[in-house]
């Protein structure tokens, strides 16, 4: 017999729920919203749905206990990257304990974990305390959603279920995107005195920021993240073989670690243009910040983790404290002050062409989310 939670799964991944700010056209999550909701509101908790932009919606489900005690949100995100390149993305396909499609691993498959969890809890009766749980719009592009549920939604603790492989994350990098420019003057190939070539300016930058990349490699590491990075992402420029370019584009990505300014990415831009354009009073060149989520760190003793690596650790799984590479909503819930840990069932084929999540992992996640739930809510508010 396949557990609910599989069955959920499937159906979840069944619906198109690309992200429009992804790719133009993309279905969004009003349809796998709707399905949230339904689930939600059958499994006995109350319901509401909060518009994070036109279309793109949040839904919110509450359980409360008889007694007071500690909220725990239960958050996970509705919207998947496109799908380009795969032949049959929301037809899951079952075999090996891993379930393929898209969104599987990221992150339908914590998405079902919690959805069944709630499923439980309001069966079984929530001791003490409050549940939320927030399905959310957006987290592939500018996290629309989460930073909306925030404006109104709190707890005293969150769990957000993108895959970490049952490893409980306590740190994640954040990341900023930034473009610089070079500037030139057009002109005719065949007249080097009258052209400025903005393309080989940007090499000059190029160079430059393999060394600031070699020397963030070399300082003292963060103890779970490791150290900081960059690298190019997107680079265009010109206009025809037999015209010197006016100007050159580069858009980057910094990612960036617990302690660090908050425009570092920025601050180091700026700093290199600057003595770029002191050693070449004719080199010009422009530097914009693009869009930034910042890293995140759960304060150390939250009793959320304490709770969670116990409850872990009577399933008889390793417990494993790490730091995780990607970025999380994880990082809106704490910056509104909800000390937050990442947890959820594992895979393979982040934002790839074959992607699948452990189906063994998500029933167990659920379970752990559960008993993690009874047992946080049961304590002291303060």
């Amino acid at each position: 017999m396949r557990d609910p939670a599989i069955s959920l799964l499937v159906e979840l991944v069944s619906i198109d729920s690309v992200n429009p700010a992804l790719v133009s056209g993309g279905a969004g999550e009003v349809k796998i919203a709707e399905a949230v909701s339904r689930h939600l509101q059958a499994s006995g908790l109350r319901v509401e749905r909060q518009d994070a932009a036109p279309g793109r919606p949040n839904i919110v489900g509450i359980l409360e206990g008889p007694r007071p005690g500690r909220s725990l949100m239960l958050c996970g995100h509705l919207d998947t990257v496109g799908v380009e390149g795969m032949s049959a993305p929301f037809h899951p396909v079952e075999r090996e304990s891993r379930l393929y499609g898209r969104g599987a691993q990221d992150m339908k498959g914590g998405l079902a974990a919690i959805l069944s969890a709630a499923e439980i809890l309001a069966r079984r009766g929530l001791p003490a305390g409050r549940v939320v749980v927030a399905a959310v719009a957006d987290e592939e592009h500018a996290s629309l959603g989460a930073s909306e549920l925030v404006k109104t939604w709190s707890a005293d603790a969150a769990i957000v279920t993108e895959p970490t492989d049952l490893a409980i994350g306590v740190a994640h990098k954040g990341f900023s995107w930034v473009e610089v420019e070079t500037k030139g003057r057009a002109a005719h190939g065949s007249r080097p005195a009258e052209g400025e070539d903005a393309i080989l300016r940007m090499g000059r930058v190029l160079g430059r920021l393999e060394s600031l990349s070699a020397e963030l490699a070399s300082r003292p590491p963060h103890p779970l993240l490791g150290p900081g990075s960059l690298h190019g992402s997107l680079i265009e420029g010109g206009r025809e073989l037999s015209t010197y370019p006016d100007r050159c584009v580069l858009q980057l990505e910094r990612r960036t670690l617990p302690g660090e300014a908050p425009d570092a990415a920025l601050s180091e831009l700026r700093d290199m243009l600057e003595s770029l354009a002191r050693e070449d009073p004719a080199f010009r060149s422009s530097v914009r910040h693009l869009f930034s989520q910042p890293p995140y760190a759960t304060p150390a003793g939250s009793p959320i983790v304490e709770d969670l690596a116990s409850v872990l650790a009577s399933s008889r799984r390793e417990v494993r404290r790490e730091g995780m590479s990607f970025w999380t909503d994880a990082a809106i819930l704490g910056s509104a002050g909800i000390p937050s840990v990442v947890f959820g069932p594992g895979g393979s084929g982040l934002h790839g062409l074959e992607e699948y999540v452990r189906t063994d992992e998500v029933v167990l996640c659920r379970d752990v989310l559960v008993e993690t739930a009874i047992r946080y809510c049961a304590g002291q508010a303060g």
